[in-house]
């Protein structure tokens, strides 16, 4: 077996905790992978406070540039599936946290977190790792599971089987600003006073408090060495998702949610529709959506028997409340409501413009692939829809941005504004004016604007801009159709 260098020892820091001051401590070491992310994120500094010298496992160092506590660990570039790597990060650990997996729709994500979580166990014994910890999905015993929360529990199975003393942690939708599953909750419910939901919103789920989840993670190191086994954790509510949704109204002050369900709508169409309202891509919304499809409550709490939670676990309501504070406003409302405006405005332009009716139209020689007239306002009205709703959730990602979003919006307008007054005017040109050519130039210019929507609208958010497609197509429809026209009654 090759001998894996040892990283250079760094100054242990100090860390102040509520409690006073914790001197770090030799013998706990602790390796923590996804520190980037939401969970790793807290975790961090909780051990730190707590005493422990920390070391991170990132594949870009970078990504913890903005963490306050990025100058008190001591980092490990490198992956979670390299050999090399982990044997440099798990050097000299105690306790090492497992808090990565896939949240893509690729096809083999299930094969690569399979062997991550194998390569990890068999490292962490290599290195003499007394404790690994996981945190999984809560799910329900004797049910085929969804792809993702399958895989999670394969890992968590890996780990357990992998000869050091794992604990893994299960658990369903965590509570906190910043919670993929809690933003999921919050956007579906300021964003649509009214929805229409699959049946399985009215299964039980027991969600947690994100400072709780911390709290058992953390004291989850000093376990017993002979504990090797899940541990179910949640909150002390157990609720539908659809009642979450209500007490979260409530909570935060809004009117009550219509909520409609539908047995029809699949875990796949259920994500992209998240996709499409809420700031979540179709491809992370696609593990969580299936992990609602199963009523996720946990059968026991040792853990907290073991690991003591100061207060006791917070409620529900108390959890939100705590989530809410400090976060930004959704503009979404807002946002469709400008858009909305102007796309109805080009509307009631264009329809005062058009003259079916009009004795020059119906002179024309039409080419006979020409769709019937009674098409074209159901098609028309779909479209602006579709153009209201994606420039608006663009518009969305764009006042989440930092720096430089204020110019870009200002841009983004700009680019609308001038789409919708060609589109306006293109009814003008061909109704008003009567020249099909004319028209046909004004409409290959409005498809250009409208490709560059397309381009601006997915560089923010990736779904919106692949909605305004159809609107693009359909105005390169009308520059041929209009073309054709002007061919057709040359004089």
């Amino acid at each position: 077996m090759t001998t894996q260098p040892t990283p250079s020892p760094t100054p242990s820091p100090t860390i102040r905790s509520q409690n006073g001051a914790a001197e770090p401590n030799a013998g706990r070491t602790a390796l923590v992978t996804g520190a980037s992310g939401y969970i790793g994120g807290q975790l961090v500094p909780r051990l730190l406070a707590e005493g422990w010298q920390v070391r991170v496992l990132t594949r870009r160092a970078g990504s913890l540039d903005a963490r306050p506590w990025a100058r008190d660990v001591e980092v490990v570039v490198g992956d979670v599936a390299d050999r090399g790597d982990l044997g440099k990060a798990l050097s000299g650990i105690r306790t090492a946290y497992y808090l990565v997996h896939s949240m893509d729709d690729e096809p083999d994500f299930a094969e690569r977190d399979r062997e991550a979580a194998a390569s990890f166990g068999s490292a962490a014994r290599d290195a003499g790792v007394q404790r690994i910890v996981y945190l999984g999905g809560l799910h329900p015993a004797g049910e085929e599971l969804s792809p993702h929360l399958a895989s999670r529990v394969e890992v968590g199975r890996i780990l357990l089987e992998s000869g050091v003393p794992t604990a893994v942690l299960q658990a369903a939708v965590v509570l906190g600003d910043g919670s993929v599953s809690f933003d999921m909750l919050r956007h579906l419910t300021t964003r649509l006073p009214a929805m229409v939901a699959p049946k399985w919103l009215d299964n039980r789920i027991q969600p947690i408090a994100v400072d709780d989840v911390i709290t058992l993670l953390a004291g989850a190191a000093d376990l017993p060495a002979d504990a090797n086994r899940t541990f179910d954790i949640g909150g002390p509510d157990v609720l539908t998702y659809r009642e979450m949704i209500q007490r979260f109204a409530a909570v935060t002050g809004m009117r009550q949610r219509v909520v409609v369900t539908i047995p029809v709508l699949t875990p796949r169409l259920a994500s992209h529709w998240v996709g499409l309202v809420t700031p979540i891509g179709a491809g992370i919304a696609k593990p969580l959506v299936g992990s609602l499809v199963h009523e996720v409550v946990a059968k026991e709490s040792d853990l907290l028997e073991l690991v003591p939670v100061p207060g006791g676990l917070t409620g529900f309501d108390d959890a939100v409340r705590r989530a809410m504070e400090g976060t930004t406003p959704d503009t979404a409302l807002r946002n469709l409501a400008l858009t909305g405006a102007a796309v109805t405005a080009a509307a009631v332009v264009g329809s005062l413009a058009t003259q079916p009716d009009s004795r020059w139209y119906r002179s024309l020689d039409l080419p006979a692939w020409q769709p019937p007239k009674a098409a074209f306002p159901i098609v028309w009205s779909l479209l602006y829809a579709d153009l209201a709703a994606s420039t608006a959730a663009t518009l969305t990602g764009l006042d989440r941005e930092g720096e430089g979003a204020a110019r870009k919006r200002r841009t983004y307008l700009a680019a609308v504004g001038a789409n919708l007054a060609l589109n306006a005017g293109w009814s003008v040109v061909f109704w008003r004016a009567r020249r099909p050519g004319a028209a046909a130039l004004e409409s290959a210019v409005l498809t250009a604007s409208g490709a560059d929507l397309v381009r601006r609208s997915a560089a923010v958010n990736p779904v919106a801009g692949r909605a305004l497609v159809p609107y693009v197509a359909w105005c390169g429809f009308a520059a041929l159709l209009s073309a054709a026209i002007e061919r057709r009654n040359r004089r």
